[in-house]
């Protein structure tokens, strides 16, 4: 299972002003924060709103996701608040071992038999802050219920003890995004800062960069940021014509019982023709 949405905006859950208004600022997926959006003597006011919150975004049709908290006592509540109907996926930051993730599955599976959920509806994406957890991605992108795998940018360069530049954040950025095609998940991050949401051309720079080296996702911070996601994830008009140019030329050869063909000089054979396909598919969806 992946996590089909391009962007995804973080609302802290304690905030009801912005959240009353989220569904309405065209992210593809909605993560209410409970962790760093929010204080920590707020914390329980954002876990028991959460119901609520969740019930009317997914009322509007918006995929939701909940970010937890990383310490034990904190995701015990935090659990108790997020599994529930309407939920697509937990968010698990500072992501370091594989064995804390499958813990942390199989008390999610206690959640849903209790509340009558169909066993692995609720999905793990793992924040990836650290350079150990870009060293133990592997075990953790093959942990039950995964879904993404998304690069925190801020905490790995922290970690690092270094500006969140795209220097920086660059090669793990393209590891995130090698990993999560090999084991059939979702990738999700820059190669720069979420922090600098007001210099949209520099967003741009970095998320047409992310688009490039395989990553199917971007966290946005910042409703302005969205619009500069779609664009960038969106086919250009050259890209859907080609698109459509080579879906023709390969139905018309699988008509002559031809297993490959050409166009303009370049050859057509099944993967070119996956990739036309999925150019089309985002074009027209």
């Amino acid at each position: 299972m992946s996590l089909p949405c391009r962007s995804l905006l973080f609302v802290p859950a304690d905030n009801p002003k912005l959240l009353a208004k989220a569904h309405q600022c065209g992210a593809d997926a909605i993560i209410l924060d409970l962790e760093d959006a929010v204080l920590p003597a707020r914390k329980p006011e954002g876990r028991t709103g959460l119901s609520e919150q969740i019930n009317r975004l997914h009322g509007f049709g918006m995929p939701v996701l909940v970010r937890i908290n990383s310490a034990w006592r904190d995701v015990a509540a935090d659990l108790e608040a997020a599994v529930r109907p309407g939920v697509t996926a937990l968010m698990v930051p500072k992501v370091e071992d594989a064995g804390a993730l499958r813990v942390l599955s199989s008390m999610v599976g206690e959640w849903e038999t209790e509340r009558g959920l169909r066993p692995g509806t609720v999905g793990l994406v793992a924040l990836i802050e650290s350079p150990l957890g870009l060293e133990r991605m592997a075990d953790i992108a093959r942990t039950p219920r995964m879904v993404a795998l998304a690069l925190g940018g801020e905490d790995f360069s922290l970690a690092l003890g270094v500006e969140p530049t795209e220097a920086v954040l660059a090669l793990p950025c393209r590891q995130v995004a090698l990993t999560a095609a090999a084991h059939g998940l979702a990738a999700l991050g820059v190669p720069g800062s979420l922090a600098e949401y007001r210099d949209l051309e520099l967003y741009r720079a970095l998320v047409a960069q992310a688009r490039t080296v395989g990553m199917s996702g971007v966290l946005c911070i910042h409703p302005a940021q969205l619009a500069v996601v779609r664009e960038a994830f969106a086919p250009s008009p050259r890209d859907a014509e080609w698109a459509k140019q080579v879906l023709k030329a390969w139905n018309e050869a699988q008509e002559k019982g031809q297993g490959a063909t050409s166009l303009n000089g370049s050859m057509i054979d099944r993967p070119v023709v996956e990739r036309a396909k999925a150019i089309m598919r985002c074009h027209l969806g």
